[in-house]
């Protein structure tokens, strides 16, 4: 399968693709800080620093995630809408979040409220980035969703339970690892900023078993256990 254009260039790097693209998977994939990754590198002999592994990750993370996103299907037709607190600096703000049915994260925006104003603009944002239109969107009771449904989505359905909005509560997990061991939030756009990244908003983009490794124009997987020079 070929790629874009924007296929990572490995030139001038001393380690191959393969152990770059372990790396990366590794880092995206379990809460792990960059230090973790080189310690297990180390275990398996292979000798980096943990600020290689930034910069490795700074590089290729959202090339990979892109390249994986690209091969899966379209997102669903049903999201779920849940928000959580955060608190920055001793004050309290809000991650909206939205998920499909299969646990895709559709976008991710923090706020300093949670009313009307701001699901409307949580909805804006959501509906300028997918394009198109939910066919129904689940909830817990918050009355700020209704009320900005009513405006933008009038013709969608709206269920509102907070057992039915499981799979939006879960999708937070990551972001709270995160949270703790980055000890806090520095500020709303620090937030904003971490939470777009691949390593929470491409959280279900690592989840399998395979590494994904991008060589020159050809994209293959390999199971992380059984490449040769890996174990």
């Amino acid at each position: 399968m070929k790629t874009h254009e924007s296929a990572p260039d490995y030139t001038g790097y001393r380690f191959p693709p393969e152990i770059i693209s372990h790396a990366v998977w590794l880092y995206f994939r379990f809460s792990l800080s960059f230090r973790d990754v080189e310690e297990l590198l180390a275990q398996r002999g292979i000798v980096v620093t943990y600020e290689t592994v930034r910069q490795w990750c700074l590089k290729f993370g959202q090339t990979y995630a892109n390249e994986l996103r690209r091969r899966r299907q379209s997102t669903g037709d049903k999201w779920h809408m849940d928000e959580v607190f955060l608190t920055i600096r001793g004050e309290r703000h809000y991650l909206w979040r939205a998920v499909d049915q299969d646990g895709n994260v559709l976008d991710i925006l923090v706020q300093s409220r949670r009313n009307k104003k701001a699901a409307k603009r949580f909805f804006r944002k959501l509906l300028k980035g997918l394009l198109y239109v939910p066919r129904v969107i689940i909830t817990d009771k918050l009355k700020s969703y209704g009320a900005a449904k009513r405006d933008i989505l009038p013709g969608v359905e709206h269920r509102q339970h907070k057992g039915l909005n499981n799979r939006a509560e879960n999708s937070h997990q990551p972001t709270r690892l995160r949270e703790k061991k980055m000890r806090r939030f520095k500020s709303a756009k620090h937030a904003q900023r971490f939470l777009l990244s691949p390593s929470v908003r491409s959280r279900g983009i690592f989840n399998r078993e395979d590494t994904v490794c991008v060589l020159g124009n050809t994209v293959s997987f390999y199971r992380s256990d059984s490449r040769p020079g890996m174990r």
